[in-house]
């Protein structure tokens, strides 16, 4: 097949929305260039996600985009759980400094975030966006390069592309190219949201309202200032949006109201069969769509950006093993799926019926609320570690494995700096104090990274993370996720390394298993 060098690109993304944008910009880190299809011309302007937590903002500060979230966000509380009067019953309060770096809650406008993302998108040579398009084709799914068609002003275009990512929603094309179904996880709820601006004192707090009312279940949040959101699951009969709201406003309020938006959603709990063909990859909501109970619909499909991007630029950049790619979707699959499951739980516990069994699963959950610590425990990190895999090696001695590490303030020179911006986009042994020298000659043999976190400086929270997971050195992969405990003494070390294999190049054709695991840990370091 000859193809046109003219329309042949590394990447082409299908979707310029948070997810789309997001992994162009963290390929471009890399040095590898995209071209974003978008049918759009403009950015939507109405706000859908409205809530993150700090592994996302990790994951837009590796983006570039870190410092300008945070200026258009703001921390939350965290969640309560209010029965039919609006009575709290529990409070699941989070950190204004999380595992991170960040705030482990943080609320913002979704064309905000948008904005952010395409003014980095625009600055990156290695990123093209174009809008205003209709992509009409995906595939075929082949050794080769793929085949995407697309339509604008001027008529049918084509483009081949190294790998397809497609980030293009529930109703997505890409999903069908690769012949993709949905897995019902059966949960399907209407609700109608509504986005509403207005200076009035609305009774609030610093986070999310869950009103466990069979009758009436709902969800409350303020956005911003002056910025509020209801979200009300729908019945049968009319009522007005300030019928809607009248819980939270004074009864003899008739100052400023603007509905900014109101629309019915169908809250679906579902994960596509297959995420990926050939070079063809499905992320966001074409792989998965979930109830909006947990805050995650959005932060699933970042993590997937994250988790793909860095191993699709060592297979396109360093001749990586193909099977790498494999991981993307035995990683993220099962974590997605978990996520949504959890969203389905905690809709099911705190709105779901109006039967016997309702009540008493709401009786039993506000009972399980009282239990000292509880809440705070559930209040943590919603993000399960990764299963095991050729990536992250679990089992005895080894709970940190499928974790991502803290992200504390270190010093570096006398100027603190973020870990991640010290450690790069290098796999790196992290150790308690200074190496010994066989892992230090070890780790230079391979080309990975030593550092010690005895001289980073921090407030001693990598330490006590390392002690706590009773690790004397963890090997974590470039998306800062531990891969491995490692021994101190380096002892065993490459012996235990079989994930080696994924990432050596597969430009020698007959390496020998030795030779092929230096090159992986050399090419993966770089």
């Amino acid at each position: 097949m000859t193809v046109d060098e003219a329309a042949r690109v590394p990447v082409v993304i299908v979707g310029a929305g948070p997810v789309g944008v997001t992994a162009a910009l963290l390929l471009a880190r890399r040095g590898i260039r995209s071209v974003v299809l978008e049918r759009h011309r403009h950015i939507y302007p109405l706000p859908r996600a409205v809530a993150n937590d700090d592994e996302i903002h990790r994951i837009l500060q590796a983006a570039g985009v870190g410092e300008e979230f945070t200026a258009i966000s703001r921390p939350a509380g965290g969640l309560r759980l209010l029965d039919a009067r609006h009575r709290v019953m529990a409070e699941f309060r989070r950190s204004q400094q999380g595992h991170h770096g960040y705030p482990q809650s943080s609320m913002f406008d979704q064309p905000e975030l948008e904005r952010v993302l395409r003014d980095a998108l625009a600055k990156r040579p290695e990123c093209e966006l174009r809008g205003g398009v209709e992509v009409t084709g995906v595939g075929p799914d082949s050794a080769g390069p793929v085949r995407v068609t697309y339509r604008d002003d001027t008529g049918d275009h084509e483009l081949w592309a190294d790998a397809v990512l497609g980030c293009d929603g529930a109703n997505s094309l890409s999903r069908e190219a690769i012949g993709g179904i949905w897995e019902d996880l059966h949960f399907e709820e209407r609700w109608t949201v509504i986005d509403a601006e207005t200076t009035g004192p609305v009774r609030c707090w610093e986070g999310v309202d869950q009103v466990c009312d069979p009758e009436r279940p709902g969800t409350f949040m303020r956005v911003d200032d002056t910025r509020y959101r209801w979200e009300f699951r729908l019945r049968d009969g009319q009522e007005t949006v300030r019928e809607l709201v009248a819980p939270w406003l004074p009864a003899s309020y008739d100052g400023d109201f603007e509905v900014v938006r109101e629309t019915e959603y169908t809250f679906r709990a579902r994960v596509a069969d297959r995420w990926r063909s050939g070079r063809v990859f499905l992320l966001g909501d074409a792989a998965h769509l979930t109830p909006p109970f947990v805050g995650q619909g959005l932060c699933s499909g970042l993590r997937d950006a994250h988790n793909l991007t860095w191993k699709l630029a060592r297979v396109l950049r360093q001749g990586a093993d193909e099977r790498l790619l494999d991981t993307y979707e035995s990683e993220r699959r099962p974590h997605a799926r978990h996520v949504v499951r959890l969203a389905v739980i905690m809709g099911w516990a705190m709105t779901g019926g109006q039967d016997g069994a309702a009540a008493i699963r709401r009786r039993v959950l506000s009972a399980a609320c009282r239990i000292p610590g509880l809440t705070e425990r559930a209040g943590r990190d919603l993000s399960p570690p990764l299963t095991a895999g050729p990536l992250v090696r679990r089992g005895i001695r080894r709970s940190l494995a499928g974790t991502m590490c803290p992200q504390p303030w270190v010093d570096v020179d006398g100027r603190p700096t973020r870990l991640d911006e010290l450690l790069g986009d290098s796999f790196t042994i992290l150790t308690t104090a200074d190496p010994s020298p066989s892992l230090t000659a070890l780790a230079q043999g391979l080309g990975i990274q030593t550092v010690s976190v005895a001289g980073l400086g921090d407030d001693g929270t990598l330490a006590a993370w390392l002690r706590a997971g009773r690790a004397d050195a963890v090997l974590l992969r470039p998306d800062r996720v531990v891969l491995d405990v490692v021994p101190a003494d380096g002892r065993d070390f490459t012996d235990t390394a079989a994930w080696a294999s994924l990432l050596h190049t597969t430009r020698s054709p007959h390496p020998s298993p030795r030779t092929a695991e230096q090159s992986l840990l050399r090419s993966a370091a770089r």
